[in-house]
């Protein structure tokens, strides 16, 4: 495993992240699988979501980490503040409710990151932050951030935490994935597969938690038995991403690996610390993540793969 310092929690972090949107309750035999190999290759993030399997995944990640006894080699993302039922709910008394939620269902007393899921461009970043700062003082969160917010609204967020002489923000949980988006993949999500965005985080060295990092298994080949999601089609379809697949594939032939592997690296060789969100559904396509680690890409390889030069 690799990993890069996060100062905020004072602790590295593995800069593959185990996603964990398809956690349930009723299938405990995976999530003790995945999370068991997670530790034992020296994995130390878990992402969780007030939202994700209303509330399953989060009760299975606590039911292993209580049966386990491994918390404390564990560093938990949870995010709140996700749409329901026609409101955004991101307001202070929402965020304090599905955090609230999220400790009872993950066995634990605190969360280590804590993430805004979804953003409100019309709710004054100044409460949020306020809110988020009286949780990190009590000792329920650890550090927070957003995900996916604009960059013109984490640059609010930077104003308002200078205003509150607060640290503010330490992380961002956009999409960002060598494969651009032609739409967004779900209601509100944020990309920062834009030059614009990426020249932002550049500058800025906000340390990024990409989801959907391998999109949705778009560089995937089905001829090595993997199966790729089926939106993927939809959301990637143009904008170049069939020519990044086949360069992905072409420089995978070059260095012995699989395209997949290429990508996912991809997000990792960044001019700024990225950590990539992983969803393997089972114990193979986790090894088969793994292997981007052992990738290594110059700078000339990242804009090449990239569209940014023709060789």
């Amino acid at each position: 495993m690799r990993y890069r310092e996060f100062a905020p929690l004072r602790r590295p972090l593995s800069v593959l992240v185990l996603g964990t949107l398809r956690f349930r309750e009723d299938d405990m035999a995976t999530v003790d699988a995945l999370l068991s190999l997670w530790l034992e290759v020296g994995g130390n993030v878990v992402d969780c979501a007030h939202e994700y399997g209303e509330g399953s995944s989060e009760r299975a990640v606590g039911a292993w980490l209580a049966a386990s006894g491994r918390r404390d080699d564990v560093v938990v993302v949870s995010k709140g503040g996700h749409p329901y039922g026609g409101r955004l709910r991101v307001t202070p008394g929402d965020l304090a409710a599905d955090l609230d939620d999220s400790l009872g269902r993950l066995q634990t007393s605190r969360i280590d990151l804590y993430l805004l899921h979804r953003d409100d461009a019309a709710v004054p970043v100044g409460p949020l932050l306020a809110t988020l700062e009286e949780h990190r003082r009590t000792g329920t969160i650890g550090a927070y951030g957003a995900s996916n917010w604009s960059v013109a609204r984490l640059d609010d967020a930077r104003e308002a935490a200078h205003a509150q002489g607060v640290a503010g923000f330490s992380a961002s949980s956009p999409h960002l994935s060598l494969a651009v988006p032609a739409r967004p993949p779900y209601p509100g999500a944020v990309s920062a597969c834009d030059p614009d965005s990426r020249s932002w985080y550049s500058r800025r060295q906000l340390a990024v938690l990409a989801w959907s990092a391998q999109a949705g298994g778009f560089f995937v080949d089905p001829a090595a038995g993997a199966v790729p999601e089926a939106a993927p089609a939809a959301v990637y379809a143009g904008g170049g991403n069939a020519e990044r697949r086949r360069r992905a594939q072409e420089l995978a032939g070059r260095k012995g690996c699989e395209a997949n592997a290429i990508a996912l690296a991809w997000v990792l060789h960044q001019p700024f610390p990225t950590f990539a969100t992983i969803g393997p559904r089972t114990v193979g396509e986790l090894r088969s993540s793994l292997l981007a680690l052992d990738v290594d890409l110059s700078h000339d390889e990242v804009r090449w793969l990239n569209l940014e030069t023709d060789g």
